[in-house]
């Protein structure tokens, strides 16, 4: 393309010399004096202005010439009207994405807008059809190599589904579930905890936070085998145990830990029992081995004294 218009701008110059070579009068402008008398002033075309649409640089191109469409192939304006609305949504779903971001709170706070960018996604998306028998998925996402639109759906799509967000969401989609709501309650109760005891001595917030983050943890526990879990939730579990273990350097056994001990201490003193056994059993073999063998002897000796008598 460049070398066109390069080569465009060659010929036009080309061009524009030969008319000036040849002394060659065009376009003569006509014009009246106050006398009356007409009289003829000779301008000449430059022909490199007059071709200036072939050069980047010329600000006599309009692009509103492009816009110029046959009718059967522009968006009707139903559709333009679904795809602002998309557009209007899609904005505010993704500054809630943006804003919600740090910590983790998009699922409890993004639904609402998530759900409205769903519903208008799959008016365009359907086969239903507005007025004058329009339908606008053709000419909305399958128009085009790009499917620009739904490639923008479909990425925050993926991230709604990455953060499991439904597994915190009733049916509907519309509400928080109860489980939810009442883990966030719990979490409310420890952060209030740990701010009303983090100044000074931490042993005394390790002591007295340590049954509402006890409870916290059960919770959670229960929630992950229940595949109750979000990202909002999983993200502040983490932030919890963090600020629990390393901020405030509290511990809290964990009830699993009990079976570990057990098991681990039978199996130390297992080699203690099994050399233990080991010798009481030949003890006890020893000694019945033994007791028989006298027992014949003495019955011998009296069948020997009967028998000399």
């Amino acid at each position: 393309m460049i070398f066109g218009r390069i080569l465009a701008y060659f010929i036009a110059s080309l061009l524009y010399n030969t008319i000036q070579a040849s002394d060659v009068q065009i376009n003569p402008a006509v014009s009246e004096s106050s006398d009356g008398d007409v009289s003829v002033k000779n301008s000449y075309l430059n022909p490199v202005l007059s071709m200036s649409p072939l050069l980047p640089w010329s600000s006599h191109f309009s692009p509103s010439l492009l816009s110029a469409f046959p009718e059967d192939l522009e968006v009707s304006d139903y559709c333009r009207e679904l795809l602002t609305i998309f557009a209007q949504r899609y904005v505010l779903y993704v500054n809630c994405l943006v804003t919600y971001a740090r910590p983790v709170k998009i699922c409890q706070n993004c639904y609402i807008q998530f759900g409205n960018l769903k519903e208008i996604y799959r008016n365009i998306s359907s086969d239903q059809v507005g007025p004058a028998n329009v339908s606008c998925r053709d000419s909305l996402l399958r128009s085009d190599r790009l499917m620009l639109v739904f490639l923008l759906y479909d990425n925050l799509l993926e991230i709604w589904g990455w953060s499991d967000c439904k597994h915190c969401l009733a049916v509907d989609q519309h509400s928080l579930t109860n489980d939810t709501l009442y883990y966030m309650a719990i979490l409310n109760e420890s952060l209030s905890c740990f701010e009303k005891h983090q100044q000074g001595n931490h042993s005394e917030l390790c002591k007295e936070c340590k049954p509402t983050y006890k409870h916290l943890n059960d919770l959670y526990s229960r929630m992950d085998v229940n595949k109750t879990l979000c990202i909002d939730i999983e993200d502040a579990m983490n932030m919890t145990r963090r600020l629990w273990s390393k901020n405030f350097n509290c511990s809290f056994p964990r009830e699993e830990t009990v079976p570990v001990i057990a098991v681990s201490s039978f199996m130390l003193f297992l080699p203690i029992i099994f050399y233990l056994s080991s010798f009481l059993h030949s003890e006890q073999k020893k000694r019945k081995l033994i007791h028989p063998k006298r027992a014949k002897s003495s019955n011998s000796v009296a069948n020997i004294q009967d028998k000399y008598s």
